[in-house]
C-alpha cells in the first residue's frame, strides 16, 4: 500500500542558530536596493551594491570569520581580503539580481544551462521530481527558467516563516508576482507536494542546512565532517520520486550558469532498502556540493559554523 503523505509531516524541529540570519540580511538589503535598481538599471545601481557589500564586510565580524573558515577549505589556501570581499559581493549580487529576475527582465543576463537534457527527459516522462539545492548562487535564476520554458513548472517547499518572508519580498518588488510556494510544517504540506508532483511539476527544496533537532546523515564536505538533513531525501524516497541537484551559479558580470545533476532515482525503492538508499543519495548530494564549492567557491553563502556537530544523532 502506498504511504499516506500526510503521515510524513512532523513538527518543525527546534530552530538552529543560522535561521533568520541570512533572511534578515537579505530582506533589508533587497528592500534597500529594489527602489534604485529598477530606476537606475543594473549597471548604475551596482555602484551602491559595492558600498553595501563593503559595509557588511566591515561590520559583520561573525559572518566574516565563518566566511574565512569556509574559503580556506574551498580554496585550499588562506583567503585574502579580496577573496573574502568577493564572497560577500557575490551574495549581495544574487540578492540584487532578484529584482530584475522577478520582474522578468531576463535579457539583462546571460544564462547558460548544463543538464537541460536531464530536465527535458524528466518532463517527457510526465512524472514530477524533486530538485534539491543549497544556499548556493541564485535559486531565482532557476525559477526564471521555469517561467520561460514551456512544460517546466517549479514549486518551492519551505517552512512557513521563510515562505512568508519570501512572499513579502516578492510583493515589494513585483506585486504581480505569484510564487508557487508550499509551506512546510502543516498537515497538508506533503499532500500538496504529492499533488504538484502528480501534475508533473518539480518541487524544489534546500538540503544543506539542518533546522535543529532532526535526523541527519554524516558526510564529508571539503575534507571535513558535516551533517546533512535527511528529510528532503526521505520524502522523495517515500513518494518514489527522482531527485535532481540544482544550482544557479553566479560567474561574474551578468553571467549565471545553471546546473542540473542526477542525485537519486527512488522509483523502485522498498521500505526495507529506503534508509540505505537515502544514505547513498546524501553522499551523492554531498559530493556535488563539494564539487561546486571547489569550482565556484564564492557561491556558497554559509556565513555560520556549518561544520559544527548538530544536536540530533546521525542516522548513519
Amino acid at each position: 500500500m502506498a504511504p499516506d503523505p500526510a503521515n510524513l509531516v512532523e513538527a518543525r524541529p527546534k530552530a538552529a542558530e543560522w535561521i533568520g540570519n541570512r533572511e534578515r540580511g537579505s530582506t533589508a538589503l533587497l528592500r534597500c536596493m529594489a527602489f534604485l535598481s529598477l530606476r537606475l538599471g543594473r549597471t548604475l545601481s551596482r555602484a551602491a551594491l559595492y558600498g553595501i557589500a563593503m559595509y557588511f564586510f566591515s561590520f559583520a565580524p561573525g559572518a566574516r570569520r565563518q566566511s574565512r573558515r569556509y574559503l580556506r577549505r574551498a580554496l585550499g589556501r588562506a583567503p585574502r581580503a579580496g577573496d573574502r570581499f568577493r564572497h560577500v559581493l557575490y551574495f549581495a549580487t544574487t540578492i540584487h539580481d532578484r529584482v530584475y529576475l522577478i520582474n522578468e527582465q531576463y535579457d539583462t543576463f546571460r544564462i547558460t544551462i548544463e543538464g537541460e537534457s536531464l530536465m527535458r527527459a524528466q518532463v517527457d516522462l510526465g512524472s514530477g521530481a524533486f530538485l534539491i539545492g543549497a544556499h548556493m548562487g541564485s535559486f531565482e535564476v532557476i525559477g526564471s527558467l521555469g517561467r520561460r520554458q514551456p512544460g517546466i513548472q517549479v514549486s518551492m517547499a519551505m517552512y512557513e516563516d521563510n515562505a512568508r518572508k519570501i512572499n513579502s519580498i516578492l510583493a515589494a518588488i513585483n506585486p504581480k508576482a505569484k510564487p508557487d510556494i508550499i509551506s512546510l510544517g502543516h498537515i497538508d504540506a506533503m499532500l500538496r507536494i504529492a499533488e504538484r508532483l502528480d501534475c508533473g511539476a518539480f518541487v524544489g527544496m534546500l538540503g544543506d542546512r539542518t533546522l535543529g533537532d532532526e535526523p541527519v546523515h554524516e558526510v564529508t564536505i571539503l575534507g571535513e565532517r558535516a551533517y546533512l538533513p535527511t528529510g528532503p531525501l526521505r520524502a522523495a524516497a517515500i513518494l518514489h520520486r527522482s531527485v535532481i541537484f540544482m544550482a544557479g551559479l553566479y560567474r561574474g558580470a551578468n553571467h549565471y550558469h545553471v546546473v542540473f545533476e542526477p542525485v537519486a532515482d527512488f522509483s523502485s525503492v522498498t521500505p526495507k532498502s529506503r534508509d540505505a538508499a537515502v544514505g547513498v543519495a546524501a553522499e551523492r548530494y554531498a559530493a556535488l556540493l563539494d564539487q561546486y564549492c571547489r569550482s565556484d567557491p564564492y557561491n556558497w553563502f554559509n556565513f555560520f559554523d556549518f561544520w559544527r556537530a548538530p544536536t540530533a544523532k546521525p542516522t548513519a
